[in-house]
């Protein structure tokens, strides 16, 4: 555990740091198109976070194979490298759409392209354990099939639930996280070496978004860009690839009997890896439901619009930070419980706290305008939204002072003009710089 939790810490450290001087790069390159009547956003925002992302997974996996336990992982299996290059290609396409904005279609066979080379690699799936059946032996091109399915699908659903500061990567972080509880047990507590790559491979995608999560955190101060939602969709698929059918339910040795009956009882465990839309079940419903809504439109499945789920969220009246967290708490709850439910299906009180859970979050769903208020005495160290009218003299005594000449906006300010893309200063000038935003906010706290 030390040493996955090594290659975490390592991860996310060299993008956290990276994160800062790609931005600069983007700015530099203009990497910052303009704000389309999707976005969220205000202001023109760079892109290509993937880069910072890309070189995390490098370093993830330079320091994986120099560890001791770990290092068996590459010696005894080619599915890291696979990874690697799969991931390169991913990545190297998506920075090309970052900047230039490639057709849908291009993009599509580049996934098919880098999945292809995944599978050519040895990084597929080899059978299926069906309840009732047993292992069903894939052929080689059923296998390659699936897989390249598998990867498309999981790149998309990510790539289209990546419409609000910090959604994508903290959604990914968390189905990684169950990912990774999953596998470490079953490499851990069975001895399946075959698990291991998955284990390691959850644990540098959790690494790649808590590196970039501090920067991309509402207001956000550069986007992933497809570069690297396709990048940690790509990773997450092949977690859920490497594990699912090259592990035989039967090795577990959990049951006693035919490999028909070790099958049926496993199937709560297999569920979330023979179908990772079952960890990432919010954008793959996101994903179905976007399909449907275009293709009913007469328009292509491909054609960007403001129907996802996080933008219905804001229709109904949620601010940005609680759309993010609601679906923070929908992912959590379908990653865990599935994971909860894998480990014991037969307990009664997984399944009541899922739906005791599950009410709750339909509570907030409809609740969108309730704000909850801090105690006078916490009002000091919460923000002021939360609250209470009145007090906030008392808490700030500076915002009720006359604005002396210097600090009052010059004629012509309120008048918000387009920042042109590539100009340097858009949303802070460094990337630890202030906001150009906070000289709004100071000016209105000064009336």
């Amino acid at each position: 555990m030390r040493e996955y939790l090594l290659t975490l810490c390592v991860t996310a450290a060299v993008t956290y740091l990276l994160t800062g001087p790609v931005r600069k790069f983007a700015i530099v390159a203009g990497a910052m198109p303009e704000i389309r009547a999707r976005d969220v956003h205000r202001e023109p925002t760079p892109r290509l976070g993937g880069i910072a992302m890309f070189f995390g997974l490098c370093a993830g996996l330079l320091v994986a194979d120099h560890l001791t336990n770990l290092n068996q992982v590459f010696e005894t299996s080619n599915e890291p490298r696979a990874l690697l290059s799969g991931a390169a290609l991913i990545w190297l396409i998506g920075v090309l759409d970052d900047k230039f904005e490639i057709d849908a279609l291009i993009k599509l066979g580049g996934q098919m392209i880098a999945a292809g080379v995944m599978v050519v690699q040895g990084l597929t799936i080899l059978w299926l354990p069906i309840p009732g059946v047993g292992s069903v032996a894939l052929t080689q091109w059923q296998g390659t099939l699936l897989t390249v399915a598998l990867v498309v699908i999981t790149i998309n659903a990510v790539n289209f639930v990546d419409g609000l500061d910090g959604l994508a990567a903290g959604m990914v972080c968390i189905a990684a996280t169950a990912f990774f509880l999953y596998a470490y047990r079953i490499w851990y507590s069975y001895g399946i070496e075959a698990a291991a790559p998955a284990t390691l491979f959850s644990a540098i995608l959790m690494g790649m978004c808590l590196g970039f999560l501090p920067h991309n955190m509402h207001p956000a101060r550069i986007f992933m860009g497809d570069s690297g939602s396709m990048l940690i969709g790509l990773v997450l698929a092949a977690g859920a690839i490497s594990v699912t059918g090259q592990v035989d339910p039967d090795a577990l040795n959990l049951y006693v009997g035919s490999e028909k009956e070790a099958v049926h009882q496993t199937v709560p465990v297999y569920i979330p890896l023979l179908l990772p839309l079952t960890i990432i079940a919010v954008p793959a419903a996101d994903l179905i439901l976007a399909i449907v809504r275009r293709t009913w439109r007469g328009q292509s499945p491909f054609a960007a619009d403001r129907g996802h789920l996080h933008h219905r969220l804001l229709e109904i009246g949620h601010s940005h930070s609680r759309a993010v967290l609601i679906m923070y708490f929908w992912s959590a709850l379908i990653a865990f419980g599935a994971l909860a439910y894998s480990v014991n299906s037969a307990s009664m009180w997984i399944v009541l706290g899922v739906v005791f859970l599950s009410a709750i979050g339909l509570l907030l769903l409809l609740l969108p305008r309730f704000r909850p208020r801090a105690p006078r005495w916490m009002e000091r160290f919460v923000p002021p939204r939360y609250r209470r009218r009145g007090s906030v003299a008392a808490v700030s005594p500076e915002a009720s002072m006359p604005a002396t000449p210097a600090d009052q906006p010059a004629a012509g300010s309120e008048d918000r003009t387009p920042v042109v893309s590539g100009v340097s200063g858009v949303n802070g000038a460094t990337a630890i710089g202030p906001r150009s935003r906070m000289a709004d906010r100071r000016k209105a706290g000064t009336r």
